[in-house]
């Protein structure tokens, strides 16, 4: 007789970490593709001023927010079983999250905010979100390319 447990698509969880830097890091690059697309028609040195202020917000919110959330589902995910499903790469209330940011990022794409102001964000979003899936690769290459055990706490962790 077949269970439930063996319909769950379970996956190593290296693999797990790997898929979080994934994820993190393609929608980092869509959010700053879609910036690039709002840049390009500008004037160089406006784009260069709007580039480097987004970095710079980047930089701010890599380091104060999206490191330490990387840094807990990371830590999360090393707590794990061998085998983990393979949705688990983010704790299942950080999808409401991420629905509420697809949800916030459409309304502000169609409000009257300027195109120069949305690129900043996107870049500043776009740019934390890849900056903070390096450690997820990290940890991935660690784990799964040199043999290291899943580190047990978050000190050990790379971010």
């Amino acid at each position: 007789m077949m269970t439930l447990t063996h319909l769950k698509p379970a996956v190593p969880k290296h693999w797990l970490i790997a898929i979080a830097g994934l994820v993190w890091s393609t929608v980092g690059g869509m959010l700053c593709l879609m910036a690039w697309g709002w840049l390009r028609p500008m004037p160089p040195l406006r784009i260069i001023g709007l580039l480097t202020t987004g970095l710079a917000l980047a930089l701010i919110l890599h380091r104060f927010m999206l490191a330490r959330i990387a840094r807990r589902n990371m830590d999360r995910i090393c707590t794990y079983a061998e085998r983990g499903c393979v949705f688990a790469f983010q704790a299942w209330r950080s999808y409401l999250m991420i629905l509420v940011m697809i949800a916030v990022g459409s309304f502000l794409r169609h409000t009257m905010i300027s195109r120069e102001i949305l690129s900043l964000l996107y870049t500043a979003m776009g740019g934390a979100l890849i900056l903070s899936s390096l450690a997820y690769f990290i940890l991935f290459w660690r784990v799964r390319v040199k043999g290291a055990p899943c580190p047990p706490n978050k000190d050990d962790l790379p971010c």
